[in-house]
Protein backbone atom coordinates (compact mmCIF):
# COMPACT_ATOMS: atom_id res chain seq x y z
CA UNK A 1 0.00 0.00 0.00
CA UNK A 2 1.67 3.17 -1.11
CA UNK A 3 2.21 5.81 1.40
CA UNK A 4 -0.85 8.57 1.47
CA UNK A 5 1.76 11.45 1.46
CA UNK A 6 3.50 10.15 -1.74
CA UNK A 7 -0.18 9.54 -3.46
CA UNK A 8 -0.97 13.19 -2.78
CA UNK A 9 2.23 14.00 -3.50
CA UNK A 10 2.04 12.50 -6.97
CA UNK A 11 -1.36 13.94 -7.33
CA UNK A 12 -0.72 17.44 -6.62
CA UNK A 13 2.43 16.98 -9.16
CA UNK A 14 -0.23 15.75 -12.04
CA UNK A 15 -2.15 18.97 -11.23
CA UNK A 16 0.53 21.54 -11.96
CA UNK A 17 1.23 19.84 -14.94
CA UNK A 18 -1.99 19.79 -16.12
CA UNK A 19 -2.23 23.06 -15.66
CA UNK A 20 0.82 23.71 -17.14
CA UNK A 21 -0.51 21.75 -20.34
CA UNK A 22 -3.73 24.45 -20.12
CA UNK A 23 -0.89 27.49 -20.10
CA UNK A 24 1.01 25.82 -23.31
CA UNK A 25 -2.10 25.49 -25.08
CA UNK A 26 -3.03 29.16 -24.31
CA UNK A 27 0.45 30.56 -25.95
CA UNK A 28 0.54 27.81 -28.94
CA UNK A 29 3.71 25.64 -27.18
CA UNK A 30 6.55 26.73 -25.27
CA UNK A 31 9.56 29.05 -26.51
CA UNK A 32 13.42 29.01 -26.75
CA UNK A 33 15.11 32.16 -25.12
CA UNK A 34 17.74 31.35 -27.93
CA UNK A 35 14.36 32.33 -30.32
CA UNK A 36 12.99 35.22 -28.17
CA UNK A 37 13.24 38.54 -28.25
CA UNK A 38 11.33 41.60 -26.78
CA UNK A 39 9.30 42.46 -29.68
CA UNK A 40 7.43 39.54 -28.96
CA UNK A 41 4.08 39.34 -27.01
CA UNK A 42 5.03 39.05 -23.14
CA UNK A 43 2.65 39.72 -20.12
CA UNK A 44 4.62 42.76 -17.78
CA UNK A 45 4.78 40.52 -14.79
CA UNK A 46 4.79 36.41 -14.57
CA UNK A 47 6.15 33.01 -13.56
CA UNK A 48 8.03 31.23 -15.75
CA UNK A 49 8.84 27.48 -16.13
CA UNK A 50 11.64 25.99 -17.73
CA UNK A 51 12.16 22.00 -19.22
CA UNK A 52 15.58 20.39 -20.35
CA UNK A 53 16.03 17.43 -22.44
CA UNK A 54 16.51 14.21 -21.22
CA UNK A 55 13.88 14.92 -18.36
CA UNK A 56 11.65 13.23 -18.01
CA UNK A 57 8.53 12.59 -15.72
CA UNK A 58 8.52 9.05 -13.77
CA UNK A 59 5.76 9.19 -11.40
CA UNK A 60 3.11 12.20 -12.37
CA UNK A 61 2.48 11.30 -15.88
CA UNK A 62 4.37 11.29 -19.31
CA UNK A 63 6.44 14.08 -20.78
CA UNK A 64 8.88 16.74 -19.68
CA UNK A 65 9.77 17.92 -16.00
CA UNK A 66 9.94 21.37 -15.07
CA UNK A 67 13.49 22.29 -14.01
CA UNK A 68 13.87 25.62 -12.90
CA UNK A 69 10.97 28.12 -12.02
CA UNK A 70 11.44 31.77 -11.11
CA UNK A 71 9.72 35.28 -11.10
CA UNK A 72 10.99 38.78 -10.75
CA UNK A 73 9.91 42.11 -9.11
CA UNK A 74 10.25 40.72 -5.51
CA UNK A 75 10.81 44.06 -3.97
CA UNK A 76 8.51 46.86 -3.64
CA UNK A 77 10.26 49.16 -5.77
CA UNK A 78 10.96 47.09 -8.56
CA UNK A 79 10.44 48.11 -11.85
CA UNK A 80 11.83 44.55 -14.06
CA UNK A 81 9.43 43.08 -16.56
CA UNK A 82 9.09 39.41 -17.20
CA UNK A 83 11.06 39.66 -20.52
CA UNK A 84 13.56 41.71 -18.90
CA UNK A 85 14.31 39.31 -16.37
CA UNK A 86 13.88 36.23 -18.79
CA UNK A 87 16.77 37.81 -20.90
CA UNK A 88 19.00 38.09 -18.42
CA UNK A 89 18.81 34.11 -18.17
CA UNK A 90 19.71 34.45 -22.17
CA UNK A 91 22.59 37.01 -21.87
CA UNK A 92 23.38 39.00 -25.59
CA UNK A 93 21.61 37.04 -28.69
CA UNK A 94 24.46 38.57 -31.06
CA UNK A 95 27.17 37.14 -29.62
CA UNK A 96 25.51 34.87 -26.79
CA UNK A 97 27.47 36.80 -24.26
CA UNK A 98 26.13 37.00 -20.78
CA UNK A 99 26.25 38.23 -17.44
CA UNK A 100 26.33 35.35 -14.64
CA UNK A 101 26.39 37.78 -11.60
CA UNK A 102 23.19 39.30 -12.79
CA UNK A 103 21.08 35.66 -13.39
CA UNK A 104 21.70 33.04 -10.74
CA UNK A 105 20.20 30.37 -13.30
CA UNK A 106 23.38 31.47 -15.47
CA UNK A 107 25.33 30.68 -12.57
CA UNK A 108 24.44 27.45 -11.52
CA UNK A 109 24.60 26.27 -15.12
CA UNK A 110 27.94 27.32 -15.64
CA UNK A 111 29.63 26.02 -12.04
CA UNK A 112 27.88 22.40 -13.31
CA UNK A 113 29.27 23.15 -16.75
CA UNK A 114 33.08 23.57 -15.73
CA UNK A 115 32.30 20.43 -12.65
CA UNK A 116 31.17 17.84 -15.46
CA UNK A 117 34.75 18.86 -17.54
CA UNK A 118 33.52 21.07 -20.06
CA UNK A 119 35.34 23.76 -19.75
CA UNK A 120 38.03 25.19 -16.97
CA UNK A 121 36.19 27.49 -14.21
CA UNK A 122 37.19 31.44 -14.57
CA UNK A 123 38.79 32.38 -11.28
CA UNK A 124 36.66 35.23 -11.29
CA UNK A 125 33.53 33.25 -11.69
CA UNK A 126 31.13 34.07 -8.85
CA UNK A 127 33.62 36.73 -7.93
CA UNK A 128 32.41 39.85 -7.20
CA UNK A 129 29.29 41.89 -8.00
CA UNK A 130 30.32 42.91 -11.47
CA UNK A 131 33.42 42.53 -13.62
CA UNK A 132 35.52 45.60 -11.98
CA UNK A 133 34.60 44.58 -8.54
CA UNK A 134 36.17 41.14 -9.46
CA UNK A 135 39.05 42.48 -11.29
CA UNK A 136 39.82 44.45 -8.26
CA UNK A 137 39.45 41.41 -5.91
CA UNK A 138 41.96 39.35 -8.43
CA UNK A 139 44.79 41.84 -9.46
CA UNK A 140 43.19 41.63 -13.27
CA UNK A 141 41.53 44.27 -15.24
CA UNK A 142 38.19 44.63 -16.47
CA UNK A 143 38.99 43.39 -20.12
CA UNK A 144 40.85 40.07 -18.43
CA UNK A 145 38.36 39.29 -16.40
CA UNK A 146 35.79 39.48 -19.42
CA UNK A 147 38.00 37.19 -21.40
CA UNK A 148 38.48 34.98 -18.97
CA UNK A 149 34.58 34.57 -18.74
CA UNK A 150 33.77 34.32 -21.86
CA UNK A 151 33.83 30.48 -23.25
CA UNK A 152 31.75 29.45 -20.38
CA UNK A 153 29.11 32.28 -20.62
CA UNK A 154 28.99 31.31 -24.59
CA UNK A 155 28.19 27.52 -23.37
CA UNK A 156 25.69 28.75 -20.55
CA UNK A 157 23.92 30.88 -22.98
CA UNK A 158 23.80 28.10 -25.33
CA UNK A 159 22.88 25.43 -22.58
CA UNK A 160 19.72 27.82 -21.49
CA UNK A 161 19.09 29.60 -24.69
CA UNK A 162 17.43 25.47 -25.93
CA UNK A 163 15.59 24.95 -22.68
CA UNK A 164 11.73 24.94 -23.45
CA UNK A 165 9.75 27.42 -21.00
CA UNK A 166 6.35 28.24 -20.28
CA UNK A 167 4.95 31.58 -18.33
CA UNK A 168 2.11 32.29 -16.86
CA UNK A 169 0.60 35.99 -16.75
CA UNK A 170 0.38 37.34 -13.27
CA UNK A 171 -0.31 41.06 -13.11
CA UNK A 172 -0.08 41.57 -9.13
CA UNK A 173 1.80 44.60 -7.61
CA UNK A 174 5.78 44.33 -6.95
CA UNK A 175 6.22 42.76 -3.46
CA UNK A 176 7.76 39.52 -1.62
CA UNK A 177 4.06 38.78 -0.75
CA UNK A 178 2.95 38.75 -4.35
CA UNK A 179 0.70 35.90 -5.90
CA UNK A 180 3.76 35.69 -8.14
CA UNK A 181 5.76 35.03 -5.11
CA UNK A 182 4.06 32.75 -3.66
CA UNK A 183 3.06 30.42 -6.96
CA UNK A 184 7.04 30.56 -7.88
CA UNK A 185 7.36 29.06 -3.95
CA UNK A 186 4.61 26.67 -4.12
CA UNK A 187 5.77 24.95 -7.61
CA UNK A 188 9.54 25.04 -6.32
CA UNK A 189 8.45 23.04 -2.94
CA UNK A 190 6.30 20.70 -4.79
CA UNK A 191 8.27 19.65 -7.35
CA UNK A 192 11.79 19.58 -5.28
CA UNK A 193 13.38 16.18 -4.52
CA UNK A 194 14.75 17.68 -1.59
CA UNK A 195 11.83 17.00 0.73
CA UNK A 196 10.50 13.58 0.71
CA UNK A 197 8.34 11.92 -0.32
CA UNK A 198 9.98 12.60 -3.69
CA UNK A 199 7.90 12.85 -7.40
CA UNK A 200 9.67 12.80 -10.49
CA UNK A 201 13.14 12.73 -9.67
CA UNK A 202 16.15 14.32 -11.80
CA UNK A 203 17.52 11.67 -14.29
CA UNK A 204 21.07 10.48 -13.85
CA UNK A 205 22.41 11.90 -16.51
CA UNK A 206 20.65 15.78 -15.28
CA UNK A 207 23.76 18.40 -15.81
CA UNK A 208 23.12 19.69 -12.34
CA UNK A 209 23.94 16.80 -10.42
CA UNK A 210 27.64 18.53 -11.23
CA UNK A 211 26.25 21.73 -9.14
CA UNK A 212 28.85 22.80 -6.76
CA UNK A 213 25.15 23.88 -4.70
CA UNK A 214 23.78 21.07 -2.59
CA UNK A 215 20.35 22.65 -2.99
CA UNK A 216 20.81 22.12 -6.35
CA UNK A 217 21.92 18.58 -6.50
CA UNK A 218 19.20 17.54 -4.09
CA UNK A 219 15.96 19.20 -5.34
CA UNK A 220 16.32 18.37 -8.95
CA UNK A 221 15.93 21.66 -9.21
CA UNK A 222 17.90 25.17 -11.48
CA UNK A 223 16.67 26.72 -7.90
CA UNK A 224 18.65 27.43 -4.89
CA UNK A 225 15.86 28.43 -2.50
CA UNK A 226 12.53 27.47 -1.30
CA UNK A 227 13.35 23.47 -2.38
CA UNK A 228 13.63 22.50 1.32
CA UNK A 229 9.98 23.71 2.26
CA UNK A 230 6.98 22.11 2.43
CA UNK A 231 4.70 22.95 -0.35
CA UNK A 232 1.54 24.51 0.17
CA UNK A 233 -1.39 23.40 -2.25
CA UNK A 234 -3.41 26.19 -2.47
CA UNK A 235 -0.61 27.81 -4.71
CA UNK A 236 -2.14 25.36 -7.33
CA UNK A 237 -5.59 27.02 -6.89
CA UNK A 238 -3.84 30.18 -7.49
CA UNK A 239 -2.64 29.26 -10.37
CA UNK A 240 -5.71 27.87 -11.76
CA UNK A 241 -7.83 31.04 -11.15
CA UNK A 242 -5.00 33.01 -13.11
CA UNK A 243 -5.10 30.84 -15.90
CA UNK A 244 -8.51 31.38 -16.18
CA UNK A 245 -8.36 35.02 -16.51
CA UNK A 246 -5.67 34.86 -18.94
CA UNK A 247 -8.29 34.17 -21.79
Amino acid sequence: MKDAAAEQRVADTARFYELLGRMRERVCGCRRLAECNGRMEWPGRGVYFFFEEGEERRDSGAGGRVVRVGTHALTEKSKTTLWQRLSQHRGNAKNCDGNHRGSIFRLLVGASLARRGDCALPPSWCIGSGRGAAARRLGMTRAEVKEAEADLERRVSRVIGRMPFLWLCVPDAPGPESARGRIERGAIALLSNAVSPVADPASGNWLGAHCDRPAVCASGLWNNNHVEERYDPRFLDEMEAFIRTWW
